[in-house]
C-alpha cells in the first residue's frame, strides 16, 4: 500500500471508516500501534503502517497486540490496537486487568463487529465489553465520526486514565464518505514510572484498585450525560421516538426523518437523564440497536418504558426495510409495500478457493481418504467444508482444530472408535493460537494427524505477512519461523514430521494415508505459497484436448475454479451401471500451471496450452 502523505489542515478526502480511524490515530500523535488481521478491521492497521512516526506491527494474535499497546500506554505514549469482534475474545484476558490498572498515555481499542455475518463465525456484540470491563464505548455512525471520535477518545482516555473502546461495524469499516482531516499533533510520552501498587496486579494490589474503577464509572456516566456525542434531535412526529447508535442511527434517520432521536455516540456508560429527556418528548420509545438488547435492558431496569427486540430482530442490520414495517405494525398502520426486488438470474457462484490454491490438493486428497474425521480451523482452508471436497467436519474458532481433534480422539464413541482423526490448520492460525493446542496434544498423547498448511500469508484477510514468511508489516526482511523445527520443539517426534509439496498428489496422498495409521501425533507441513502473494510464480498454463476428454470428471473433484464444465452426459457401463459424465475446458487465461488437474486425469487429456499465433496484418492494410 502506498504511503499516505500528510494532508494540509482541514482538507477533505474520500475515506472508509477504517482509513478515517487510521488517519485520526496518526494525527493524535500515537507512537505504537499493533493488531492481528481480521475482516472487517484489517485495513486500519494496514493504513496506520503507511504513516510516518508510528511504530506498527502485525502481532501473532490479538492478546499480544493489546499487551504491546498496553506497554506503550504505561510508558506514557499514546497507543492503538484494533481487531475484529472475535479477536477481543482472545484479548479479553489483558483487557479485564487493564481496567484496574488504567493507562497513562491514551489507549484506543477499535473493535469491528461483523453485523450481518459477512465474514465471521458469529455475530457477537462488542458493546458488552464496555459493561464487562467498565470502560467507555464510542460508536461512530460514518467515516467522519470515526475520525472525530478516535481523536476525542484519546482525550477521554487520558482524562480518566482508561482505555476507550471504539465500536465499529462492517458498514462503518468499509463504506466510504468525505472526511475533513487535519494535521498530526505530536504527543511526547513521559516514560514509564515504577508504581507497583498500580501496575503489579497481584490480589492485594488489585483489590485496592476495584473501588477506584467503580468511582471512575460514576465520573464517566457524568461525562456521557454532558457529552456532545450524545444528542437529542427533535422532530415533528412525536408518536415514536428512537434511541440508537452507530449505523443504526443512519437507518432510523432515513426511515423516519421527522421522528425525535437520541443519538448515542458515547454509548457507555448510558446517559440515563438524556434518555428520560427524550421520553418526555414522545408518546413511546423504540430502542434500535445492533444486535443485542443492551441499551433496552438497561433502560427497562431504570423504569423507562421502551420497546426494542419485542418488535425488531435480534440479528442482522436494522435497515429501513426492517424498521418501516416494524413501526407500522406498532402504530397499527398498513405495512409499507416494499419495492419488488427481482434478482438478476446469474450463474451460482459458491465460495471457493483461488485457481491453483495450494490447499486444493490437500482437500482433494482428504476427500479420497476414507474413515477419517477432520477438525478444521479459521482461514481460507475453512472452504474445504464445501463442494466438491466436503472434507471438513468442524470449525469453531482460531486454533480450535488442535483441541477439538484431541477431544474427538479422547472422546470416541462406539460408532467412531476406529476412525482416524485429522486436524487442519494454517500457518498464521497455528502461530496465533494453534501452538498451545499442539503442545497439549503431544503432552496428552493424542492420536491425531495434523496438516499444517503453510502458504506464507494470512490468506483470508488479504495476504498479510506473519512470522512464517520472513517479512514484517512493511514488507521488510524479518526472522522466519521454521515450522518443522517448531513442531519438533513442541514435542512431535522427528520421524512424525513431514514437509510435502501439496501439488504432488501421489506423495501427499501416500503421506496422509500412512500417517493416519500411526497411533501418535503426526504433523504434515505443506510448503507452497498463496497464489496471490509475490512468493508465488506462475507456470505454463494447461488446456483440455476435447477429443481425448472422456468426461470422467476426476479433474473437477480437485475443485479448481479454472476448470469449467462444457456439457454433461451419461454412460451405461458393461455392468449396466449408469454413470454421469462431465466434459470440461480449462480457462487458460487464469490457469497458473500448478498441474493439480493433470494428475487425476486418466485419459491424459490435459496438456500445456499452446497460444494461438497472433494475427498478422499486411503493410497496406487488411489481413495478411
Amino acid at each position: 500500500m502506498a504511503a499516505l502523505m500528510p494532508a494540509p489542515a482541514a482538507s477533505r478526502h474520500l475515506m472508509s471508516g477504517n482509513e478515517a480511524v487510521a488517519r485520526a490515530v496518526w494525527e493524535a500523535g500515537v507512537k505504537v500501534a499493533a493488531a492481528y488481521p481480521g475482516t472487517p478491521s484489517t485495513e486500519m492497521m494496514e493504513v496506520v503502517s503507511t504513516y510516518p512516526d508510528i511504530y506498527a506491527e502485525w502481532s501473532v494474535n490479538e492478546k499480544v497486540s493489546l499487551e504491546v499497546a498496553i506497554g506503550a500506554a504505561y510508558a506514557g505514549s499514546r497507543a492503538f490496537c484494533c481487531m475484529k469482534h472475535v479477536g477481543m475474545n482472545v484479548a479479553s484476558d489483558a483487557l479485564m486487568t487493564l481496567t484496574l490498572t488504567g493507562v497513562i498515555g491514551g489507549l484506543v481499542i477499535a473493535i469491528a463487529d461483523d453485523v450481518g455475518l459477512s465474514s465471521s463465525q458469529n455475530e457477537q456484540d462488542s458493546r458488552y465489553w464496555g459493561r464487562f470491563a467498565h470502560v467507555p464505548v464510542f460508536e461512530p455512525a460514518d467515516s467522519q465520526e470515526a475520525y472525530d471520535m478516535t481523536k476525542l477518545a484519546y482525550e477521554l482516555s487520558e482524562r480518566f486514565q482508561v482505555p476507550v473502546i471504539l465500536r465499529m461495524t462492517t458498514r462503518i469499516n468499509h463504506v466510504k464518505a468525505l472526511v475533513t482531516v487535519g494535521e498530526r499533533v505530536p504527543h511526547a510520552g513521559a516514560g514509564f514510572k515504577k508504581e507497583p501498587g498500580r501496575f503489579v496486579m497481584v490480589p492485594g494490589n488489585a483489590g485496592k484498585r476495584i473501588p477506584l474503577m467503580f468511582q471512575r464509572d460514576v465520573e464517566l456516566r457524568a461525562a456521557a450525560e454532558n457529552s456532545p456525542l450524545n444528542i437529542i434531535e427533535d422532530g415533528s412526529d412525536k408518536r415514536v421516538g428512537f434511541i440508537t447508535s452507530g449505523p443504526a442511527y443512519m437507518h432510523v434517520k432515513e426511515a423516519f426523518p421527522d421522528a425525535p432521536v437520541l443519538k448515542l455516540g458515547f454509548s457507555h456508560p448510558l446517559p440515563f437523564e438524556k434518555c428520560r429527556a427524550l421520553a418526555a418528548l414522545v408518546e413511546q420509545i423504540v430502542v434500535v440497536e445492533e444486535v443485542e438488547p443492551l441499551v433496552e435492558t438497561e433502560l427497562k431496569a431504570q423504569g423507562l418504558e421502551v420497546l426494542g427486540k419485542e418488535i425488531l430482530p435480534l440479528q442482522g442490520e436494522l435497515s429501513p426495510n426492517v424498521l418501516r414495517p416494524a413501526i407500522a405494525r406498532l402504530l397499527g398502520e398498513p405495512e409499507p409495500k416494499q419495492a419488488p426486488f427481482a434478482p438478476l438470474a446469474v450463474f451460482p457462484r459458491p465460495p471457493t478457493m483461488c485457481v491453483a490454491c495450494p490447499h486444493l490438493g490437500v482437500y482433494y486428497t482428504l476427500s479420497q481418504v476414507r474413515n477419517i474425521n477432520i477438525a478444521g480451523d479459521i482461514g481460507c482452508y475453512t472452504l474445504g467444508a464445501g463442494h466438491p471436497w466436503n472434507a471438513l467436519d468442524t470449525c469453531v474458532s482460531m486454533g480450535a482444530s488442535m483441541g477439538v481433534a484431541l477431544g474427538m480422539d479422547k472422546g470416541r464413541g462406539e460408532s467412531d472408535k476406529d476412525k482416524r482423526i485429522v486436524a487442519v490448520i494454517g500457518d498464521s492460525t497455528f502461530l496465533h493460537m494453534g501452538m498451545q493446542g499442539l503442545l497439549d496434544m503431544v503432552y496428552n498423547k493424542g492420536n491425531v494427524t495434523v496438516l499444517l498448511l503453510d502458504n506464507r500469508a494470512v490468506g483470508m484477510t488479504g495476504g498479510q505477512d506473519n512470522p512464517g514468511n520472513g517479512r514484517d508489516i512493511h514488507g521488510e526482511e524479518a526472522p522466519r519461523i521454521d515450522f518443522a523445527k517448531l513442531v519438533a520443539a513442541l514435542g512431535v517426534k522427528e520421524e512424525r514430521v513431514h514437509v510435502v509439496d501439496p501439488y504432488e498428489l501421489p506423495v501427499l496422498f501416500k503421506t496422509i494415508r500412512e500417517e493416519v495409521k500411526v497411533p501418535d501425533v503426526s504433523v504434515i507441513i505443506t510448503n507452497q505459497p498463496c497464489v496471490l502473494i509475490k512468493d508465488y510464480h506462475k507456470l505454463k498454463p494447461y488446456e483440455v484436448i476435447d477429443d481425448k476428454c472422456t468426461g470422467c470428471g476426476n479433474c473437477i473433484d480437485v475443485g479448481c475454479p479454472a476448470i469449467h464444465v462444457t456439457r454433461r452426459g451419461k454412460e451405461v457401463k458393461a455392468s449396466g451401471r449408469e454413470v454421469d459424465l462431465a466434459f470440461v475446458r480449462i480457462e487458460s487465461s487464469v490457469c497458473t500451471g500448478c498441474g493439480l488437474c493433470v494428475q487425476p486425469c486418466a485419459p491424459k487429456a490435459i496438456v500445456h496450452h499452446v497460444p494461438s499465433a497472433p494475427v498478422q496484418f499486411a503493410k497496406e492494410g487488411g489481413c495478411a
